[in-house]
């Protein structure tokens, strides 16, 4: 199993402003590499006031970190060829093509999956399937909302969904969760 979880964190409801972004890869279905990039949005200094009482990060935090434009091709090398899975992954791949299309960047061909889906087909007697919910019930331990935490998390939700599914393969997954998987 090889995929890369992903999150972001927005500075505004524009879904171009991502403040932050967090990346885990998940090869032969074991993390191998978490990463995060605190980035400068397009909106700097303007934060919105709902965003930073749900991350905690602040213009200050950002003022001398790259734009997304100069940390992509890093992040571009990282996700190539592997599956995207991301909690409410409607989101985050909104966030990813808000991103790319201000800066004018090339969209990659890229699939992805949402946790979300693969927990309600994994455990669907849960009430919540928030990633805080799933954390809990799964005993794992989180920064939640730090795009390198709620990644993290993702990965390893993702890959105990996969357990419970008995999926061992990118192909099963593809061929189990057809419908689910979308296109960037």
């Amino acid at each position: 199993m090889d995929f890369c979880a992903l999150d972001f964190e927005t500075a505004t409801h524009e879904r171009n402003s991502a403040c932050e972004l967090g990346i885990c890869i998940v090869q032969d279905s074991k993390i191998v590499e978490t990463k995060t990039w605190l980035i400068k949005p397009p909106s700097f200094p303007y934060f919105s006031r709902f965003n930073v009482d749900v991350h905690g990060i602040v213009p200050d935090d950002v003022k001398n970190s790259p734009t997304f434009d100069e940390i992509w091709y890093e992040v571009e090398e990282m996700m190539y060829g592997t599956l995207m899975i991301a909690h409410n992954a409607g989101f985050d791949a909104g966030v990813l093509r808000g991103c790319l299309n201000h800066y004018g960047m090339f969209t990659p061909k890229l699939e992805y999956l949402c946790s979300i889906q693969l927990a309600k087909k994994s455990w669907n007697y849960l009430p919540k399937y928030g990633l805080k919910h799933l954390a809990e019930y799964h005993q794992i331990k989180f920064n939640h909302h730090r795009a390198g935490d709620d990644a993290e998390v993702c990965a390893k939700i993702s890959l105990l969904a996969f357990e419970k599914l008995f999926l061992t393969s990118n192909e099963e997954v593809s061929k189990y969760m057809k419908l689910k998987i979308k296109k960037l």
